[in-house]
């Protein structure tokens, strides 16, 4: 029995479907996810599907790709592009928010660049 989950931008113009609801989500707060609001669940991309127009941001060390729907500006997803990444970022903002009510939220020292966690 499958139980995909889709998420999608603003104007539904990207959806993602995902294999299953995530159990945790991640908090970041890097440079770029407290600007964009990204809340980050993880999923092999070959579990993932991804259609609609997206437009990609790289900076930095060049490992990901930050994607936004090419309409309403949504950011969507993360895109790893280092082939030794086997995992891609959903912005679990993109889903409904009670899909996102039994997850835990793990909030993560990206400014610091520890990735360590940071208890509330």
């Amino acid at each position: 029995m499958t139980t995909e989950l889709q998420a999608t931008c603003h104007c539904g113009a990207v959806t993602i479907v995902v294999p299953r609801a995530p159990e945790q989500v991640t908090l970041c707060n890097c440079s770029i996810c407290r600007r964009i609001g990204g809340l980050w669940c993880y999923f092999p991309p070959a579990e993932v599907r991804v259609t609609g127009a997206t437009v990609g941001y790289i900076w930095g060390d060049k490992d990901l790709s930050i994607n936004h729907c090419a309409t309403c500006g949504c950011t969507t997803h993360w895109t790893p592009l280092r082939a030794d990444l086997d995992r891609m970022g959903i912005n679990a903002r993109m889903m409904d928010p009670a899909i996102l009510a039994a997850a835990k939220i793990k909030r993560v020292d990206g400014a610091a660049g520890t990735w360590a966690v940071i208890e509330d």
